[in-house]
């Protein structure tokens, strides 16, 4: 059976022809994919990539592949990605060229290793370095699959003479660029006469691909190692989940259909190696399995790609409108000018006014109405926490100290208003200093904020963002200054005059003045410690015993502030809160644009074309938007042109791998 279909194989002149019609637009969409340089814009394009440590054999299951010669020597051979496109070719005269730094150069079979090597030297430069940028060889001759693959250079963990010292780490890094893409099927190149199991390819390859999922092995030199050879490509040690393939390298000057007419020989009488199964071993196998696993490959992620190029394709687009238009004439200047300017107001209307915050939804600092009422509760937890500072402790002898010093010549009895006064502004002196930090605090938010949305409304012109954010510093400083005088003459009226027209002070007042008498009994009685008043709690009263003259006034007095002192509290917060918001519509509806033009004419002269002079970063940005919208239109049109052919080869594919 083995002998049988290696006489088919070998009948048939192309290595995989029956494959090419099926394959071939799948590779040229990938491969126009790739020309376009698509993988710019982060999208992944299936790819066979080739490691192997050096001297793993890689050139020569190459040249078996594509059938031409390529650089041979000691060392690194391969100093770039060599992109490989093998296409069959029906003509009797192949087509070989390289493309590389945007130029073509046309070879032949007998040149085209020196071809690679000067044109290696360009890019690489002459020595033994290395370099990421790609050289692309396209073959096209009767008798090769149609195939596209990335050679890399080989793995070598000890520099030579020429090389840099950190040789293997600029090979590792390139070639695990390469492999860790999810779309990449790694081909591993290895020697039969090493243990596979300490392989530097295997292990780099089993750090992105530890299932193997997408590793096909290759096994080198089968002649030369024929022992125990079977057992290693059986047992799979390492995880290799496409499976091997064991091949024999050309020898000498032997012809291609020499060297595989040789091949099929060795693995057919060789006593040991034709023991492996025939689906595992010869060139011809190789480029049967790379061309059904390639062309699964691009089937599957070619949805997956025209995906992401629509999704990539509207972002850009819509990044590219959302910047503003050059504009020419004075006119079309000034409108630009009035539009941000209009939208930046609105934005600001919308965050401190509104409480509208779709423009933010997940910054939570810029839902600003929610913030700023969360201010101003804390506000009024400080206040209330600030007043109360153990209202029960020493309870009522301040209010006894302040009517002994209020004595007047008057009838007796009568609650002296001076008292009150004298009490009320202690309080309120306590409490000053909370109402000027909580100022400070507000519109050192509300700067933040509108500071944020100005350089978002500028962002595209240097010297608006400029222009608009000092503004918005000015109008902040003026306008704190302004609540700061304010909040201050708050706390004078506070401090000078007592008044509501509320009546849940009188509520509170009877309230707390109708535990009046229970409170007195149990005082002049002397039997209990405590006593508990109803809005309070429990009261410790020994230290009034000897207060008996001024306790009725006392408790009356206490009673009157603690009921109007809640009314000062809320008063100063809701006041707060009303000030906090005439102001932010004096700043957004009057404030804003009168600034901003005031400093237009001081600093610019009115000069509008200079502020909207478009800084280079925004030009750049927008060549580049422009350059990556034509290169995902470009590849969404290659991807369009052979989609029907994509799916009729799809349903080939399929039927070839059952």
């Amino acid at each position: 059976m083995g002998k049988r279909k290696h006489a088919e194989l070998d009948n048939d002149v192309p290595i995989f022809t029956s494959y090419n019609d099926c394959i071939r637009p799948l590779l040229d969409a990938v491969d126009k994919l790739r020309l376009l340089k698509v993988t710019k814009e982060g999208i992944q394009l299936p790819t066979i990539v080739v490691v192997g440590d050096q001297s793993s054999g890689k050139s020569s299951v190459l040249e078996s592949l594509a059938g031409i010669s390529l650089p041979r020597g000691q060392g690194i051979c391969t100093r770039v990605p060599l992109i490989m496109r093998l296409q069959h070719h029906p003509a009797p005269e192949p087509e070989l060229y390289l493309e590389f730094k945007g130029k073509t150069i046309t070879s032949d079979e007998a040149g085209v290793a020196e071809a690679i090597n000067l044109a290696t030297d360009e890019i690489a430069g002459n020595g033994k370095g290395i370099s990421n940028n790609p050289l692309t060889l396209v073959v096209k001759k009767q008798g090769v699959p149609d195939l596209t693959m990335v050679d890399l250079p080989g793995i070598t963990r000890v520099p030579v003479h020429g090389q840099p010292e950190n040789i293997y780490e600029q090979v590792t890094e390139i070639i695990m660029e390469y492999i860790k893409p999810e779309e990449s099927i790694i081909l591993n190149v290895l020697s039969a006469t090493v243990d596979f199991a300490t392989c530097e390819s295997i292990r780099m390859s089993q750090k992105v691909d530890r299932t193997g999922a997408r590793t096909l092995a290759v096994v080198t030199k089968a002649d030369r190692a024929p022992e125990g050879l079977l057992e290693k490509v059986t047992a799979d040690d390492v995880n290799i989940g496409l499976g091997y393939v064991c091949v024999r390298n050309r020898i000498g000057d032997e012809s291609y259909e020499g060297a595989r007419k040789e091949e099929a020989l060795l693995f057919d009488t060789h006593p040991l190696l034709s023991r492996i199964d025939k689906s595992m071993v010869g060139i011809l196998v190789l480029a049967q399995k790379l061309s059904i696993i390639q062309a699964i490959i691009i089937t599957r992620c070619l949805p997956r790609i025209v995906r992401k190029i629509d999704e990539k394709l509207n972002a850009y687009i819509l990044d590219l409108n959302k910047m503003p238009q050059t504009a020419i004439s004075p006119y079309e200047l000034m409108s630009s000018f009035m539009g941000i300017i209009g939208s930046a107001k609105e934005s600001m209307r919308k965050i401190l006014i509104r409480g509208e915050y779709e423009e933010y939804p997940d910054d939570k600092n810029m839902h600003c109405v929610s913030r700023l009422v969360e201010m101003l509760n804390q506000f009024f937890d400080e206040l209330v926490s600030s007043s109360q500072n153990d209202p029960l402790k020493d309870f009522l002898l301040e209010e006894i100290q302040v009517l002994e010093e209020s004595k007047g010549i008057r009838l007796p009895n009568f609650l002296p208003h001076s008292a009150f006064q004298v009490i009320l502004r202690k309080k309120v002196e306590a409490i000053s200093i909370i109402p000027v930090t909580f100022v400070e605090k507000v519109w050192h938010y509300i700067e933040v904020a509108m500071i944020c949305v100005v350089k978002q409304h500028s962002q595209n012109y240097q010297q608006l963002q400029s222009l608009t954010t000092r503004a918005g510093h000015i109008i902040v400083e003026k306008m704190r200054e302004q609540f700061s005088s304010w909040v201050m003459e708050l706390v004078e009226k506070e401090k000078l005059a007592d008044y509501t027209c509320s009546p849940e002070f009188v509520d509170a007042y009877r309230m707390l003045i109708s535990q009046q008498q229970i409170f007195m009994d149990g005082v002049l009685k002397g039997d209990r410690t405590s006593i508990n008043i109803e809005g309070l709690g429990a009261i410790n009263v020994n230290h009034l015993r000897n207060h008996h003259h001024d306790l009725n006034q006392a408790f009356d007095l206490k009673m009157r502030m603690i009921a109007y002192w809640g009314i000062v509290l809320r008063r100063m917060v809701d006041s707060m809160a009303l000030h906090l918001r005439y102001s932010l519509e004096n700043v957004v509806n009057k404030e804003f644009e009168k600034e901003i033009f005031k400093e237009l004419m001081v600093t610019h002269k009115g000069r509008v074309e200079k502020i909207l002079a478009e800084s280079p970063c925004v030009a750049r940005k927008r060549e580049n938007l422009k350059e990556s919208i034509k290169l995902l239109r470009d590849s969404k049109d290659v991807l369009s042109e052979c989609m029907d052919k994509i799916t009729v080869s799809s349903v080939l594919v399929l039927i070839f791998v059952v």
